[in-house]
C-alpha cells in the first residue's frame, strides 16, 4: 500500500469498521464507508480532545446521531487513543462488550468517548443542541478561560426526517447556537431504498436557512480540502448553527455501493474482499491497523497538550476567584450547593390549600441560589406548569443571553432531547423540561433514553390527572403515571401535597444522579400537617395511623387529601384505617423489605386511590379504586366524583374489601 497517510487512515477506520460488522454479521457498513473522511478530519485536525481523559470539561463534542452506523466512531476512537482496544471492536454487537449496535452512554459498560446515547433517530441531533446550550450558558457563567468548545455531530437524512430535528434545529436558529457544527450525510439512500421513494420533494438547504442556519455544501465526501475550509467556515460562524450538506456515496468503494444493499447489513465476506481489493488492501487480512496509522492518527499527546493549556488557565482562573470555583466543583459534581435542604424544609405556604405545581414555584424560587448552573423551562406553558426561576427577562435564554429560563416554544420533544443534551454536557446542576403530563407521550422517545443512559434529567409534568377538568380527555392523563413508571430507571414522584412538594424537590437535587419524573396538580389540594420528609425520600411512609389499624388506605399525589378524608369516613362507622403516602413506587422499592412491611404489614387489606389506570399497584395492595377508561369535559373536581375517585368510593372500596375477608 503506497496511499498517503491521510488516505490511508481513512481506509484502515474504513476496513475496520467492514471487520467488525462482517464478523458480527450484523451492523451497517454504509455510513462508514461513506464517512471515514469526515471522522478522520474531525479527530485527528479539527476537535480538541483528550483520549486520555474523555471526561475533560472544555474537550469538543462529537455526536454521532446517525447512530447505526456505530462502526465509525468506535474505530477512530480506537485508533485516535482512547481506551477502546481492537479486541472490543472484534466483539461488536455481542453481548458485555463496550461496543454495542448503537453508541450507548453506558453506566455499566462505558465506552470512552460516547457522549450521548443515539441509535433513534433525530435524537443525538436535538442531545448536541443540548450540548451547545450547555456550553454556552457555562462560557458566559464562567467565562471562555475554562469553557469554550464546539459540538460537532454527523448526522443522515433519517435524523432530518424525524420530527424531533426540526423542532431542535427550529430552537437552536432561534437561539443563535452558534457553537454547532452538523455534517449531513446526504447520500440519497434511506434503509428501504432510494430517498426519491420519501424525501425528494423538501429542500433541506432552504429549510435550514429558514430556521435561521449557516448552510454549506461540500460535493464529495472524500474531498478533505473542501470538507476542512466548511468546517472551518462553520466553526467561524458565531451567531448561527451550522449545517454542512456533504454528498457522499453509501458503502463507498463495495461493490453495491450507492444501494439500500449496503446501507442495514454485513457485506458478505466476498464483497468485504472486494471492497478491501478496490482500496488496495490485502483482502486476507483482517482488523489490520499499518504501524503508521497507528502511530500518526494517536491523538494522545496532541490532547494532553490541549488539556494542559486549558489547566493551566484553569488554576489561574480558580486562584482569582475562589467563590465561583467552588461553584464550578459543585456543578460538575453534579450537586447543588450546601444548605438547600434547610432551606426547603421551612418554606410558608401562605394557605391551607395550594396547588402541588404552586408549590413547586415556590419551591424553585427558594432552591434558585444553591443550584446556580440549573437550566431548563417549558414547552410555552410556563405559565400554567410553574417552572421559571425568578428573574423575568434577565433570566430567559436568548440570542444574546445565556440565561437560566428556557422557553422552548411547543416543542415537546426537541425540549426532551435538549434537556438531556445538557445532562450530558456536564456542569448543568439537573436541567429540565416541563408541560402537562398528558404530553410526556410526545416526549417518552427522550424520556426514555434519559433512563437508559442514566442521565439526571428532571421531567417536571403538572396537570396530572383529570382533575385539570374543562379542558377534556385529549388533555386529561389516565394511563400516564402507568406509562412512566413502566421505563425501567425512571423515577416517578407524585408529591401529595406542597410540604411534600419540597421534600421531593430535595431527593431529586441531592439524593438522586438519575433520571425523575414528578407529576404534580393543578388544583389546590390540603397543606397536610404531619408530612414526612424522609419518608418521602424513602417513597412512602404512614402519614395517620390508628391503633389498630383493620385497613391501609394507599394514595398519592391529589388523593392522599382523598384517602384521608376516605379514613375519617370509615372512622365514623367504626373502622379504623392507616393512611399511606406513597408518591414513589421506585423510592419504596428501592427500601429494604423491613421498612416496605413496616409501612404495609402483610395481611393488612390495602386499597390504593389514584385517579389514572390501577396497573402495576397490585404489586402494593390489594385493590384500586382508579380510572378505566378516558375522562370528560367538565369542571375538574366534578370530573373526579362522576368517574369514582372520591372519599365515599374509596372508604366502599375498603368495606368491601372487609367484608370479602370476613365471609372467606
Amino acid at each position: 500500500m503506497t496511499q498517503d497517510i491521510d488516505q490511508l487512515s481513512i481506509d484502515t477506520i474504513r476496513t475496520l469498521s467492514i471487520d467488525a460488522v462482517q464478523q458480527a454479521n450484523s451492523g451497517h457498513p454504509g455510513l462508514p464507508l461513506a464517512m471515514a473522511p469526515v471522522a478522520y478530519l474531525l479527530y485527528t485536525r479539527i476537535m480538541e480532545h483528550n483520549p486520555k481523559d474523555p471526561a475533560w470539561p472544555d474537550r469538543d463534542r462529537f455526536v454521532l446521531s446517525a447512530g447505526h452506523g456505530s462502526m465509525l466512531l468506535y474505530s477512530v476512537l480506537h485508533l485516535s487513543g482512547y481506551d477502546l482496544p481492537l479486541d472490543q471492536l472484534k466483539r461488536f454487537r455481542q453481548w458485555g462488550s463496550i461496543t454495542p449496535g448503537h453508541p450507548e452512554r453506558d453506566r455499566v459498560h462505558v465506552t470512552p468517548g460516547v457522549e450521548v446515547t443515539t441509535g433513534p433517530l433525530g435524537q443525538g441531533f436535538a442531545n448536541g443542541v443540548g450540548l451547545a446550550l450547555a456550553e454556552r450558558f457555562l462560557r458566559e457563567h464562567y467565562g471562555r478561560e475554562v469553557q469554550d468548545h464546539h459540538v460537532f455531530a454527523i448526522v443522515s437524512d433519517g435524523d432530518l426526517m424525524e420530527g424531533i430535528a426540526s423542532e431542535a434545529a427550529s430552537l437552536a436558529g432561534h437561539l443563535g447556537l452558534g457553537r454547532i457544527v452538523y455534517v449531513y450525510d446526504d447520500n440519497d439512500v434511506s434503509l428501504d431504498g432510494p430517498t426519491d421513494w420519501s424525501f425528494s420533494t423538501e429542500d433541506v438547504d432552504q429549510r435550514f436557512e429558514a430556521y435561521g442556519w449557516h448552510v454549506l455544501s461540500v460535493h464529495d465526501a472524500n474531498d478533505l480540502l473542501a470538507l476542512e475550509s466548511a468546517i472551518d467556515k462553520g466553526m467561524r460562524e458565531e451567531g448561527r448553527p451550522t449545517l454542512i450538506r456533504v454528498k457522499s456515496i453509501i458503502g463507498y468503494a463495495s461493490p453495491e455501493q450507492g444501494t439500500s444493499e449496503v446501507h442495514g447489513k454485513a457485506l458478505g465476506e466476498e464483497n468485504v474482499r472486494k471492497t478491501k481489493e478496490a482500496l488496495g488492501w490485502d483482502p486476507d487480512r483482517h482488523f489490520y491497523v499499518p504501524d503508521e496509522v497507528r502511530e500518526h492518527f494517536d491523538q494522545s499527546a496532541r490532547g494532553a497538550a490541549l488539556q494542559a493549556e486549558w489547566t493551566q488557565r484553569f488554576r489561574a482562573w480558580r486562584e482569582a476567584d475562589a467563590g465561583r470555583a467552588a461553584e464550578w466543583d459543585r456543578a460538575w459534581e453534579g450537586k447543588p450547593l450546601p444548605g438547600i435542604a434547610e432551606a426547603l424544609s421551612g418554606i410558608d405556604w401562605g394557605k391551607p390549600k395550594l396547588a402541588t405545581r404552586s408549590a413547586g414555584q415556590k419551591a424553585m424560587a427558594v432552591f434558585a441560589d444553591f443550584v446556580p448552573t440549573m437550566v431548563g423551562g417549558a414547552a410555552d406553558l410556563s405559565e400554567s406548569t410553574k417552572t421559571e426561576f425568578p428573574g423575568g427577562d434577565a433570566q430567559r435564554y436568548t440570542r444574546g443571553k445565556a440565561g437560566r429560563n428556557v422557553f422552548f416554544g411547543v416543542r415537546e420533544h426537541g425540549m426532551g432531547g435538549t434537556v438531556n443534551g445538557m445532562a450530558a454536557h456536564g456542569g448543568i446542576v439537573h436541567p429540565y423540561g416541563s408541560t402537562f403530563l398528558q404530553f410526556a407521550d410526545y416526549m417518552r422517545g427522550s424520556v426514555r433514553l434519559s433512563a437508559l443512559t442514566g442521565l439526571p434529567s428532571v421531567w417536571v409534568y403538572t396537570h396530572d390527572s383529570v382533575a385539570l377538568g374543562e379542558d377534556g380527555p385529549t388533555h386529561q392523563p389516565v394511563e400516564h403515571l402507568a406509562a412512566l413508571r413502566a421505563i425501567p430507571g425512571l423515577t416517578v414522584i407524585r408529591p401529595g401535597d406542597a410540604n411534600e412538594t419540597a421534600a421531593a424537590w430535595r431527593v431529586i437535587l441531592e439524593d438522586l444522579d438519575t433520571p425523575v419524573a414528578m407529576a404534580l396538580s393543578r388544583q389546590d389540594l390540603p397543606v397536610q400537617e404531619n408530612v414526612d420528609a424522609a419518608g418521602v425520600a424513602r417513597g412512602a411512609y404512614v402519614l395517620r395511623d390508628a391503633d389498630e389499624p383493620q385497613a391501609v388506605i394507599v394514595g398519592t399525589g391529589s388523593e392522599v387529601s382523598t384517602a384521608m378524608e376516605a379514613a375519617d369516613l370509615l372512622a365514623e362507622g367504626g373502622v379504623a384505617a392507616r393512611v399511606v403516602s406513597m408518591p414513589s413506587w421506585e423510592l419504596f422499592a428501592d427500601q429494604d423489605e423491613a421498612y416496605r412491611e413496616e409501612v404495609l404489614p402483610p395481611g393488612l387489606p390495602s386499597v390504593s386511590v389514584e385517579a389514572g389506570i390501577s396497573m402495576g399497584w397490585e404489586r402494593w395492595v390489594d385493590r384500586s379504586v382508579s380510572i378505566e377508561r378516558f375522562g370528560a369535559s367538565a369542571p375538574g373536581l366534578e370530573v373526579l366524583d362522576k368517574l369514582g375517585i372520591n372519599p365515599q368510593a374509596t372508604a366502599d372500596a375498603v368495606r368491601e374489601l372487609l367484608a370479602q375477608r370476613t365471609t372467606a
